[in-house]
Parts: structure tokens; C-alpha cells; sequence
């Protein structure tokens, strides 16, 4: 399944993606209960399927999306009967995961970002957090505020957590993976480096982009070779392929579950490639008006425009 957020009229709901057609999951399963004569089918698919909370759904676990697959395949069977279905172009398509319990970020995790950034192979995973706030949605603009010149892009594979993770083995750890999506970590440079911590830099509001949806886990089921390619105005960028992750999806989710308890609908962000804008040489940094698109093989493609804010956050 290709799950997503949408906007209709207004008000937030979760989807899945079918083609061009967007599917509300929670009115489709609903309509599906009322059809097999359920008494409560309200409240069993604000159960298993909420309206619009993602973090929700994926609480659900494997019930939850099975009762998805059989949501979409009843609206699609019955297209003509409700109004279940939507073009996508009736519709605002945001993150997919519009407010991660968790953001957290992986540092120099390929080899040739590692080389650029002059750094060495880590022995353990750098990690950062980014927040709720940053994230924005594959048909929104990069906001970029008065407070730097220096924004920067970074294409990363981004997996988030489907069932809560404690002590995971490797082994184990991609029946905790809900699926995968592609978040542009998107960076004020100087204002990550005025300081040993790089979170401010992270942190500004808008600075990343999510979707275009969550490509459910059993279809995607091996996260390793996978190519990913960042472009600016059609430039290439960035290129390189999650076979050449220092630290895969399985060991991030042993390392990181053994720091923390991980939730469902927590986002991990794996890492970006070489070819980030600071590296160049010259700095060439993003402006007003770039079009930043980032292509993962069998994730999609998310692109979004820069563009200038004229005042700062208030």
C-alpha cells in the first residue's frame, strides 16, 4: 500500500494511494462494516482505522492494515456506489506522517558524505533529532527565513516504526518497520556549526519535507540496494544507493532500540549521500525559487520549491 495524508475541504484524513486516485481509508472501511451489517461500525473503524491520525493507524499493527487492504479493495469494487475515492488532484497531499512522536537522524552514514564532510567512519551511529514542527508535505514550498544564507539539502531514506521497539534484535527488525518514505533534511549550515550540537540548524520550522507516502513494508520488503538521486533544477546533486549505508534500516533499529523505546509512527532518518551544497567547491547553497527533487527506486519521487520568506519566525 502507498498510505498518505490528504486534505479535503479543510480537514485532514488519512488515505491510501491508488494510482491517481486517493482512497479515504477510514470512510471506506466504515462504509465496508455497515455493508457486512456491523451494529458498531463506527466505532470499530475509528478503532482500527482513526479518521486522521496516522500515529493512530499505525498503532493498529498488522490488524490495522489489513483492515486498509480490504478498505481499498471494497472502494474500489464499489467506485460507482459512495464516494470513497477522490482524484488526487481534488485533494492537498501532506507528510504522510505529518507528526512523528520522534524524528531522529543519522549522521555521516555513507561512506562518500563521510569523505567530503572530511570526517572519519563512525564506530556507532551519529545521532540528531529534528521535530513535529519541521515537517511539511510533498506539494509545499521549503520556507527559507532571513536568518542564513546558507540552506542546504540533504536527500535521505527514512523508514518509521510500526509497532513498539524495545530490544530488537537485527533479526528481528524489519517486523517493526511500517514501511518507507523520503524526507529532505533540509539545513541552515552556519547555524549548525555555530555550535558542537547541529540541532539548530535542523530544527527551523519547514525544514523537512516528507512523502510523497509511506510505501508499506510488505512491498517493499529489502531497504538495501536502492538508488537515491537529489536534483536542483534538474542538476544532479546527490547519487548513491542504500547498499552503501555504514549502518543499515535492521542495525539502526537494534541500535536505536536499545537506547530508546521506539513507537509507531516514529520516523528515522538513514543518512544523506555525498554531493551536499557545504561540500562544494565552491558553497553553492539552495535560493528562492530552486526546485529540490530527491528519486528513491521503488519509494517515488518527492520534489519541492524554495522560497523565500520575508520576515522571520515570530
Amino acid at each position: 500500500m502507498k498510505l498518505i495524508t490528504f486534505t479535503q475541504n479543510g480537514v485532514q484524513k488519512i488515505g491510501a494511494l491508488e494510482g491517481s486516485k486517493v482512497i479515504d481509508l477510514h470512510a471506506a472501511f466504515k462504509s465496508l462494516l455497515q455493508s457486512e451489517g456491523k451494529l458498531r461500525a463506527s466505532q470499530i473503524a475509528d478503532a482500527y482505522i482513526p479518521a486522521v491520525d496516522m500515529n493512530g493507524f499505525l498503532q493498529g499493527g498488522k490488524e490495522s492494515m489489513e483492515f486498509a487492504k480490504q478498505a481499498i479493495e471494497f472502494a474500489l469494487k464499489n467506485e460507482s456506489a459512495i464516494p470513497l475515492i477522490f482524484d488526487k488532484n481534488e485533494v492537498k497531499i501532506e507528510a504522510p506522517v505529518p507528526a512523528p512522536g520522534k524524528m531522529i537522524c543519522v549522521g555521516h552514514n555513507y561512506r562518500e558524505h563521510i569523505l567530503e564532510m572530511k570526517r572519519e567512519i563512525p564506530e556507532y551511529p551519529v545521532v540528531f533529532a529534528k521535530f513535529a514542527n519541521t515537517v511539511i508535505g510533498p506539494e509545499d514550498d521549503i520556507p527559507f527565513y532571513p536568518i542564513s544564507k546558507d540552506l542546504d539539502y540533504e536527500a535521505e531514506f527514512a523508514f518509521v516504526i510500526g509497532k513498539q521497539a524495545r530490544n530488537v534484535s537485527q533479526a528481528d527488525a524489519l517486523d517493526y518497520v511500517a514501511g518507507y518514505t523520503i524526507v529532505n533534511d533540509v539545513t541552515y549550515r552556519d547555524i549548525q556549526r555555530r555550535t558542537i550540537q547541529w540541532m539548530q540548524g535542523k530544527s527551523v520550522d519547514g525544514t523537512a519535507p516528507m512523502g510523497p507516502y509511506l510505501i508499506t513494508s510488505d512491498e517493499l520488503t529489502n531497504p538495501s540496494g536502492l538508488e537515491i538521486v537529489l536534483t536542483v533544477n534538474g542538476e544532479e546533486r546527490q547519487r548513491s544507493n542504500t547498499r552503501n549505508l555504514v549502518f543499515s534500516v535492521q542495525y539502526l533499529v537494534e541500535f536505536l532500540s536499545n537506547l530508546m523505546t521506539l513507537e509507531p509512527g516514529d520516523v528515522i532518518l538513514t543518512g544523506t549521500p555525498g554531493g551536499v551544497g557545504v561540500a562544494m567547491n565552491p558553497p553553492v547553497f539552495l535560493k528562492d525559487g530552486d526546485i529540490v527533487r530527491i528519486e528513491v527506486d521503488k519509494v517515488g519521487a518527492l520534489e519541492n520549491k524554495v522560497r523565500e520568506v520575508s520576515k522571520v519566525l515570530v
